[in-house]
């Protein structure tokens, strides 16, 4: 379907709109003291991200596209991530809250100005409004960073959400994916950004995946294995890390007589068996499917386990087709603040039987995080260029904190394998024996 450019610009005002309102619902939960605050070496101050996404809207919409002189210019190095590290970040001489929410106001106001006039056509940048769709991306990015800040924060808790949805139906074991090719990448994906292109077809042998992610249940069973203390089951980076570490659980995890709790948001609760286990590293996940004799899928797995039709032949840009999501497909956008039980979204369900492929928990895979074939930068290096290598691991699918804006089932997101204060999981897979392939 074609879309206006009256209909653009609506659909643009109101998802950045709706993501400086989670901004702001983010930060006005806490107070400034709590806002200037550090509250782990691993994130910045929330003060911070308030005006650092206003600062990349000044960059992008009122620089860039609008050719406006600069709000504040002067703010440009001391908001740019790749100048300081998130430790160094509190004895900067950042903008204070109210200053910060100023700041961001009167930068929304231009772009609301630039929008109004824009012509999305002609200049790579504008063409079906991609620059004000890495904004909204860029900031929904940040309103996770920022929730999973809150997740680390002390005290008494800031956020409140209901409790996800009941399972629907039963699910387990694996399903297969027949071998073949299948496109992988983003092809008309309007917003894609430019980790996500060029598509291509990618040839994958058949393997079986887990039909859900790993539960906490699950873990818990290598847990009491004794699989944190059993070097057999960890690669030797892995169990180097483990060690020196000191893991012994999930992030979060609170051991007691009674079996295990977690923390979540500032609320100590029973461990739900049936949620997927969130908050563990690649190493973590890596060492379980070992210890349950498995693997990791591969990001191309993962993704033609997510996206492809088997009685069309095609990519659909979600595991239950080219719909966008609703709360009945998917755990995303701060919703819930915690996993949904498995089965509770079959309406979610890819066509081969995978459950939750998008939404919940971001989930490992064993791929690095490179270029694809004929990568372009567009429209700046240090989107991802600057990140490709051996030393950052794919994810993908999404966390019940991402946003449905940026959250697609060829999205690809990454972080260093020792992460766990990110919203992470992960299912396992297998290779299919040659009797086993249709």
């Amino acid at each position: 379907m074609t879309v206006t450019t009256d209909q653009l610009r609506e659909d643009v005002a109101r998802e950045l709109d709706r993501a400086r309102r989670r901004t702001r619902a983010l930060t006005d939960a806490v107070d400034d003291s709590e806002l200037v605050r550090q509250h782990s070496p691993l994130m910045s101050p929330l003060v911070w991200d308030l005006a650092h996404v206003g600062n990349q809207e000044e960059l992008w919409l009122v620089r860039e596209v609008g050719g406006r002189e600069a709000v504040r210019r002067d703010l440009d190095e001391l908001y740019d991530a790749f100048r300081h590290a998130r430790r160094e970040r509190p004895g900067l001489p950042l903008l204070s809250p109210d200053e910060a929410r100023r700041y961001s106001t009167g930068v929304r106001d231009q772009a609301l100005d630039v929008l109004s006039r824009a012509r999305f056509e002609g200049d790579p940048l504008l063409a079906d409004g991609f620059a004000f769709g890495m904004v909204i991306q860029h900031e929904q990015q940040h309103a996770e960073t920022m929730l999973a800040t809150h997740q680390l924060r002390s005290g008494v808790p800031a956020l409140a959400a209901g409790p996800p949805p009941a399972a629907l139906v039963p699910v387990a074991g694996e399903v297969l994916v027949p071998g073949g090719p299948f496109s992988m990448g983003a092809e008309v994906e309007p917003w894609a950004l430019d980790n996500e292109r060029p598509s291509r077809v990618v040839d994958v042998p058949g393997f079986f995946i887990d039909a859900a992610p790993v539960t906490n249940a699950q873990y818990a069973a290598f847990i009491a294995d004794g699989g944190y203390g059993d070097e057999r089951w960890w690669s030797p980076e892995g169990w180097a890390h483990r060690q020196a570490a000191d893991l012994s659980a999930p992030m979060h995890w609170r051991g007691a007589e009674g079996g295990w709790s977690c923390v979540q948001f500032g609320r100590e609760a029973p461990l739900a068996g049936d949620q997927p286990v969130v908050h563990v590293c690649f190493y973590e996940a890596e060492a379980y499917a070992t210890w349950a004799g498995r693997r990791l899928p591969t990001e191309a797995e993962w993704e033609k386990a997510a996206r492809w039709d088997p009685l069309t032949g095609r990519s659909r840009r979600y595991p239950w087709g080219d719909e966008a999501p609703t709360a009945r497909h998917a755990n995303l956008g701060q919703r819930h603040l915690s996993p949904a039980p498995v089965g509770a979204y079959p309406a979610g369900a890819s066509p081969l039987g995978a459950h939750q492929l998008i939404g919940d928990v971001w989930e490992w895979t064993s791929s690095p995080f490179v270029a694809y074939p004929g990568f372009a930068p567009f429209p700046y290096r240090e989107y991802s260029e600057v990140f490709f290598g051996s030393r950052q691991k794919v994810l993908r699918g999404g966390s019940f904190g991402t946003d449905a804006v940026a959250c697609r089932a060829s999205f690809r997101n990454w972080d260093h394998p020792i992460r766990r204060q990110i919203f992470s999981g992960f299912r396992c897979a297998r290779d299919a024996r040659p009797d086993e392939v249709r």
